[in-house]
């Protein structure tokens, strides 16, 4: 590791102790989620899903549409590991859905071209998308979510 990593490393271990010490050490740990909301769980689960409260040890999601949180509620064991993995300790252990209005992100320009097929850089997208995901059931229910995703954007509904 390098000098630099060090002193990054013996900052940001002190501040943390100096949060704790004020009793700030769970809102440390959830801006946490929220930093890492997109690096842990992805790019399309992070456009219909975000954190909104952590409270303990309970994770609050609002999601913007009934078919999001059905999906989601299926995949609520691989959303906590994958959190907590990329956390690197079990900081969650339940996650609740809410439905609600989840703050848009930039999204790249649309094709101008309307179709309801999807071309083979679609395809590829959503198989990696969906590759982490273990139980083949969850995994194509995800993958024809995030198609009719993919087919609406082009016809622009």
């Amino acid at each position: 590791m390098s000098a630099m990593g060090k002193k990054l490393d013996r900052l940001s271990y002190t501040l943390g102790s100096m949060l704790k010490a004020r009793g700030l050490g769970s809102r440390l740990s959830e801006y946490r989620v929220f930093g890492q909301w997109e690096k842990a769980v992805g790019p399309v689960i992070a456009r219909h899903a975000q954190p909104q409260i952590v409270r303990g040890k309970k994770l609050t999601l609002v999601v913007d549409s009934p078919a999001w949180m059905q999906q989601l509620s299926l995949l609520k064991p691989e959303i906590m590991k994958k959190v907590n993995s990329t956390l690197g300790k079990e900081m969650i252990k339940d996650i609740t859905l809410r439905l609600g209005e989840v703050e848009s992100r930039e999204r790249p320009p649309e094709e101008p071209l309307v179709s309801n097929v999807l071309n083979q850089e679609e395809r590829e997208k959503i198989d990696d998308y969906v590759r982490v995901i273990s139980d083949p059931d969850i995994r194509e229910a995800i993958s024809r979510v995030i198609e009719k995703d993919f087919l609406s954007r082009k016809r622009g509904r």
